[in-house]
């Protein structure tokens, strides 16, 4: 017996218990005016041009050199003027060290200043009663106008903070009677927006219901929306299709694009979705953590669909195998079919049947494979995260790598894909090991590698023909720039300490997201090791920023699953752009990644990253794209031949024990 969700258009549910405080834009559009009441000097003039165009750390540059010129209140004002620009640049910690040496002024043009930067950097430490403590007052005195603009942006993003997003909204609103052009009203409105869309959906429907203002709703509930959907999907494209039949002429028409309309007809989803996954037996736990995310997009996402949608779930185990629950789905009703998990139990699919209905399997097809017409691919393939690695060492400068891989299928198939990858795109892997991952030493595979065993055998040789002993430090190679270390988070807990020991902790080590085993264990050992992994976990963007913990909350049990809620997530996400485009899609922003359809119809991930400091992971800032989609994992390669991959797609140290 198939389950079945329902949800009725324009009725909201969330998964969210609790919000979060999250950091407003502060370098979006900080002033739409530099008017100082007369520049005498060039220089200041030179400055007040950059910030104008957005160039903050140049124009605090121009302002410091002035301020290194002058003396007294007027060494005080240009030295603010440059922390000011500092922390519009994000620079908050040059922007402290200035800030230090300022006395508070009493007196002249200097005081609002000063508190708008110590506003400011109490808003980057996430304390918005401190900012408003010097806003409130002062924006009750008079101000000169770029002042007065500074201020009321300060407090709006302090009220965002404190989840009071329809107090921005009026603030930001109430600023524009200050602003003068329309280049100046269309920066205050994207300022605006790029504070709303950092706040937490459900806080911004909660505050639509609560205002009687008809400009400010139509703001909150565009933000919500926004933030709902990630701005993607059929969910945010039918949602802006009715907010704006209900919000003619309204001013974030915009910020979102006054031509941004939708053709009706176009905006295509299935009515009924199945769900096939394996909810009994061994792959259980897995198939239960996919249906929670996977019913947690689908809750987020269909009050904002014209029609009815429905969900039917379907236990693959006690239906008979995956070709008996497609089918009954189909009898059923289904238009669109998600699943199933397993590899066996995908190839039974494609080989069993015609796929008179689309479906999204949440695996690979074996090696070899051919998929039908209408068969969608989507996996957490540890492939896809190899070659991710090579691309992240390529753009942070290095060229020449060594791998170090467990010796069994899991860590056949990563080295090839890496090594595909990286040489692919020019790099060059000078040699690998595989290792067991059930020993504790991995001495030999780490001096084999590193070629400490020659720098030994040469020390041997000498104090033979020396006749005595020689002081002795053995020496690695050289040629070496980085690390592929692929490994479960116990074995590369012990390969990173042994390579320290070994005189090789000093190389750059990337990985996968094997590494980060999310059992709450202190991952000090492994401090230093880069690895990809879900933007859920490690970098989840604003729209489900919130997620991750109420998942935690809601399914302790599943904690260790959060990669598999993430891939539910994205698995009801993909369902409208495949079903619409019918075998082609734009680039979706997921929580599992960046993902993008290839040629055979499978979906790939380019991967967020993270290093372990001081045992946490941390998230590291983006690089700039690659030309070219990511290389096909299944593309023949002449380094490594593997063997055919097994089934479980999700926990990589699952494979390697």
């Amino acid at each position: 017996m198939a389950l079945v969700f329902r949800h009725p258009a324009g009725k909201p549910r969330s998964l969210a218990s609790s919000v979060v405080l999250l950091m407003a834009t502060l370098a979006l559009a900080a002033c739409e005016t530099t008017d100082f009441g007369g520049v005498s000097a060039s220089g200041e003039y030179r400055a007040s041009r950059l910030a104008e165009d957005g160039q903050h750390s140049d124009a605090a540059g121009e302002y410091i050199g002035l301020a290194a010129g002058a003396t007294g209140s007027e060494r005080d004002r240009l030295t603010l003027l440059a922390i000011e620009q500092w922390l519009d640049a994000g620079d908050v910690n040059r922007a402290i060290r200035a800030f230090r040496s300022v006395t508070k002024p009493a007196v002249g043009a200097e005081p609002p200043i000063w508190n708008t930067n110590s506003a400011a950097l109490s808003l980057y430490q996430g304390d918005p009663d401190a900012a408003l403590a010097l806003l409130e007052p002062t924006s009750r005195q008079s101000l000169s106008k770029r002042d007065r603009l500074r201020v009321e942006a300060l407090r709006a993003d302090a009220w965002i903070q404190k989840q009071n997003p329809a107090r921005a909204v009026e603030l930001m609103t109430q600023r524009e009677v200050w602003i003068d052009g329309s280049r100046g009203i269309e920066k205050n409105r994207q300022r605006l927006w790029q504070g709303l869309l950092v706040s937490n959906s459900q806080v911004l429907r909660e505050a639509a219901e609560n205002t009687n203002n008809t400009q400010t709703r139509g703001w909150l509930t565009l933000a919500s929306l926004a933030t709902s959907t990630g701005q993607q999907g059929v969910g945010w494209s039918n949602g802006v299709a009715r907010w704006q039949d209900n919000n003619g002429g309204h001013p974030a028409l915009g910020v979102i694009g006054n031509s941004y309309s939708f053709d009706r007809p176009a905006l295509e989803y299935p009515q009924q979705v199945a769900l096939l996954l394996p909810l009994s037996g061994r792959s259980g736990a897995a198939g239960k953590a996919i249906q929670n995310g996977f019913l947690g997009a689908y809750f987020a996402t269909a009050s904002a669909l014209d029609q009815q949608q429905s969900v039917r779930i379907y236990d693959i185990n006690s239906e008979g195998g995956a070709s008996a629950a497609y089918q009954a789905a189909v009898t059923d009703g289904a238009e669109f079919v998600v699943g199933p998990l397993l590899r066996k139990n995908v190839d039974e699919l494609a080989n069993d049947i015609l796929v008179p209905v689309p479906v999204l399997t949440l695996n690979y097809l074996s090696e070899g494979s051919l998929a039908p017409p209408g068969l969608y691919q989507f996996a957490l393939a540890p492939e896809d995260e190899a070659a991710s690695a090579a691309q992240r060492a390529l753009g942070d400068g290095y060229t020449r790598a060594v791998a170090l891989v467990p010796n069994n299928d899991w860590g056949r198939r990563v080295l090839r894909s890496f090594a595909t990858e990286f040489e692919g795109l020019g790099g060059t892997l000078l040699d690998y090991r595989s290792y067991s991952p059930d020993k504790q030493d991995f001495s030999n595979e780490i001096e084999t590698l590193m070629g400490l065993s020659g720098s030994v055998q040469r020390y041997t040789r000498m104090r033979a023909n020396i006749g005595t002993s020689l002081q002795f430090d053995p020496r690695r190679r050289q040629d070496v720039e980085f690390i592929f270390l692929a490994a479960a988070s116990g074995p590369g807990r012990l390969l990173k300490s042994q390579l320290k020991f070994h005189y090789s902790g000093d190389l750059p080590a990337y990985s996968t997201s094997s590494v980060n085993s999310l059992d709450g264990r202190s991952n000090s050992d492994l401090n230093g090791v880069m690895f990809a992994d879900t933007p859920w976990l490690i970098d989840p963007q604003p729209w489900i920023q919130y997620l991750p913990d109420t998942y935690a909350e809601h399914w302790p049990q599943e904690r260790r699953l959060g990669r598999l809620h993430a891939m539910g997530y994205d698995a009801y996400n993909l369902i409208a752009a495949l079903y619409e485009n019918r075998g082609e899609m734009a680039e979706l922003d997921g929580a599992t990644g960046s993902l993008f359809l290839d040629q055979h119809g499978r979906v790939h991930r380019r991967l967020a990253w993270a290093q372990f400091q001081s045992g946490e992971a941390v998230a590291l800032p983006a690089q700039e794209e690659f030309d070219g989609p990511i290389l096909d994992i299944s593309a023949d390669s002449e380094l490594i031949a593997p063997d055919a991959a097994d089934e479980a797609p999700w926990d990589s140290p699952q494979q390697e024990q």
